[in-house]
C-alpha cells in the first residue's frame, strides 16, 4: 500500500490553464474519487498522476517517491480505462497476462499470477474465452485483472464503468468495492457519476474549474458542503439553492435547503406555491413547486403524496436543515 502526494501541481496547455494549483494527499490504502463536471480536469489529473499527461509544474509523490517527470512503466502505478482495450485474437488469459509476457516474466510466475487475479475476480471459468464471447461486465474485469497482476503501488480508474447500461454498474461498482476491500490497494477513481462516487468512496475530491472545492468523506460532504457548487453537485435530487432578496433575508449570500428537508402542507407555511409536476420513484416521489418568491423549489417526499398537480401548497423548512454560504 502507497501514499500519493501532490503538492502545487499545475497544467497549462498553452495559454490555458486546466489544473490550477493542486494540493492532495492519499492515503495508503484508501478509495478516493474525483467527482466533477465535464471539463472541470478530473480526468487530466489522473493522466499527470499516471504520467500520461506531463505537469506544468509542481509535484508528484508516490511512496515517498518523486514521479513528476517519471516514465509511467517507471511509477508503480496501473490504469482501468474507459474502454476495455482488450486484445480480441487473445483468450482472457493471455489478455490478463499480457504485460507480464512483455516484461519477460516467467511463465509459471504470469500463469500463477493469472490464475490468482482471475479468482479474485470471479473469471476461472472464462479463462479460454476470447473478448467476443464476453458480457460488458466480464470484459471490464478482465481489464482490472490486467492492472491487478502487475502488482501496482496505486490503481487508478478512469470512468471506467460509463460504457455499462444501469444494471452492470451496479453491480460492478459493488464488485469494484469489494476488490477494493481484499486487496486494500490505493485506488483513485475518477466519474463524473455521483452516485458511484458517494457508494464507493472513502473520500471524495470534488473538482470545479480545475481547483478542489472540497475533500471529505461522503457525508462529510452531503451535510457540510463548503460551497454553493458542492451543495448543487452532491446530492439527487440537488440541494434548492437561492440568491438575492431572499438569502439577504437569511442573512447570507446564499440560502439553501435540500428536498428532504422540506415539509409540505395545503394549509400553511413558510412558502407558498403550486404543485407543477410529480416524479414517482416508486415507493418514493419528487415533487416540483412554482413558488413566486423563490422560482423552482425540488421537493422529495416519502410514501404516498396525496397532492396533485395544479394544487396550492405551503412548503417549510426542517428547523436546523438549512445551509447558508457566505458566498
Amino acid at each position: 500500500m502507497t501514499d500519493l502526494t501532490l503538492k502545487q501541481i499545475r497544467k497549462a496547455f498553452g495559454a490555458l490553464e486546466v489544473i490550477k494549483g493542486i494540493d492532495l494527499d492519499v492515503r495508503s490504502g484508501e478509495f478516493v474519487v474525483f467527482v466533477g463536471p465535464s471539463g472541470c480536469g478530473k480526468s487530466t489529473l489522473l493522466r499527470m498522476i499516471a504520467g500520461l499527461e506531463e505537469a506544468t509544474s509542481g509535484t508528484i509523490e508516490i511512496g515517498g517517491d518523486d514521479v513528476t517527470y517519471a516514465e509511467p512503466s517507471k511509477r508503480g502505478i496501473a490504469m482501468v480505462f474507459q474502454s476495455y482495450a482488450l486484445y480480441p485474437h487473445m483468450t482472457v488469459a493471455e489478455n490478463i497476462g499480457f504485460g507480464l509476457s512483455l516484461a519477460r516474466r516467467p511463465k509459471a510466475e504470469i500463469a500463477a499470477k493469472v490464475q490468482a487475479a482471475a479468482e479474485t475476480l470471479q473469471l476461472t471459468h472464462l479463462l479460454d474465452r476470447k473478448p467476443k464471447a464476453l458480457s460488458g461486465g466480464q470484459r471490464q474485469r478482465v481489464a482490472i485483472g490486467r492492472a491487478i497482476v502487475r502488482d501496482p503501488k496505486v490503481f487508478l480508474f478512469d470512468e471506467p464503468l460509463s460504457n455499462l447500461d444501469a444494471s452492470l454498474r451496479a453491480q460492478m461498482r459493488l464488485e469494484i468495492a469489494e476488490l477494493h476491500a481484499r486487496l486494500k490497494a490505493t485506488m483513485i477513481y475518477v466519474t463524473h457519476d455521483q452516485t458511484e462516487a458517494m457508494t464507493m468512496a472513502d473520500k471524495i475530491v470534488v473538482l470545479n474549474g480545475g481547483g478542489i472545492e472540497q475533500v471529505g468523506s461522503p457525508m462529510e460532504l452531503y451535510r457540510n458542503p463548503a460551497t454553493p457548487f458542492v451543495a448543487g453537485f452532491i446530492g439527487s435530487p440537488k440541494m434548492n439553492l437561492y440568491g438575492g432578496a431572499v438569502a439577504e433575508r437569511m442573512g447570507c449570500a446564499t440560502y439553501g435547503i435540500r428536498p428532504e428537508h422540506i415539509r409540505l402542507s395545503g394549509e400553511a407555511g413558510t412558502w407558498q406555491g403550486r404543485l407543477r409536476h410529480i416524479e414517482r420513484l416508486g415507493a418514493d416521489a419528487i415533487l416540483y413547486l412554482d413558488v413566486p418568491e423563490l422560482g423552482e423549489m425540488i421537493v422529495r417526499a416519502e410514501g404516498e403524496t396525496p397532492f396533485v398537480p395544479g394544487a396550492t401548497l405551503w412548503a417549510s423548512p426542517i428547523n436546523g436543515a438549512e445551509h447558508r454560504f457566505a458566498a
